[in-house]
């Protein structure tokens, strides 16, 4: 049985990649750093639908966190290895930048960009050594476009960007894929606050994405019909911006 594990898995768009991953077989890890109830709902939806996986606790933006949590996980497991990592998890402090103080600048970058290097290297070895994974990153839209008022957002997505077209030219030669997903606006409890009446009118589409449409492309990149794409970011935004 393959591993993956999932930054994040709690939320809405992480949540539905756990479940869908399940369903391809994987035993899927659910990472939380705060909410514990909603991992164990994700768990005990990948359950429901008849799929394995397991909890587990870090804060992304911690490295010595990252590595203890992922270490503990490795000796109890130490015939196994986690395969498919979907880096997942992130958060945003959105402010005009004349504005912006400080700690909204770093916050920003360690749980976006800084965090792409504490979860990725710790398993990345592995990976190697057994000659297959796939990591697929979530950026965003920001991270392509730029929007006002994310100058922080826009630049930790921008970075993971970077860092995924360079890793899968280090790493392509192991049969280790490494791409990026950038999502639109996507109908979770992050969006809820926002006017999606309005906002659809500049999508062609005419609304907002669903979690389990972003979920189905992750799915599809971390399994082996995918094998020959690498170092790409693909939009997934009913075609608000391409």
């Amino acid at each position: 049985m393959k591993h993956a594990l999932v930054t994040g898995g709690s939320g809405g768009i992480g949540s539905a990649i756990c479940i869908r991953l399940a369903t391809m077989g994987y035993n899927v890890i659910v990472h939380y750093n705060i909410n514990k109830v909603a991992a164990i709902n994700t768990l005990d939806a990948i359950k429901s639908e008849g799929g394995n996986g397991e909890i587990i606790q870090f804060n992304i933006s911690n490295n010595l966190e990252v590595n203890k949590s992922l270490t503990n996980w490795k000796k109890n497991n130490p015939d196994k290895y986690i395969s498919v990592l979907i880096n997942n998890a992130g958060t945003s402090k959105d402010m005009l930048m004349v504005w912006m103080e400080e700690n909204d600048w770093n916050s920003v970058i360690d749980t976006n960009l800084n965090s792409f290097f504490n979860t990725t290297s710790p398993l990345l070895k592995d990976m190697v050594l057994n000659k297959w994974g796939r990591i697929i990153n979530i950026v965003s839209l920001s991270g392509i476009k730029g929007l006002p008022g994310q100058t922080n957002y826009s630049a930790a997505k921008a970075g993971v960007i970077g860092a995924t077209k360079a890793l899968a030219q280090e790493v392509g030669r192991k049969n280790i894929t490494v791409n990026a997903v950038a999502p639109g606006y996507i109908a979770t409890e992050m969006t809820n606050a926002l006017d999606e009446k309005q906002l659809k009118k500049l999508i062609p589409i005419n609304r907002f994405g669903k979690p389990e449409e972003v979920a189905e492309l992750v799915a599809f990149l971390a399994g082996e019909n995918s094998s020959y794409i690498t170092g790409e970011v693909i939009n997934i935004n009913g075609g608000l911006y391409t």
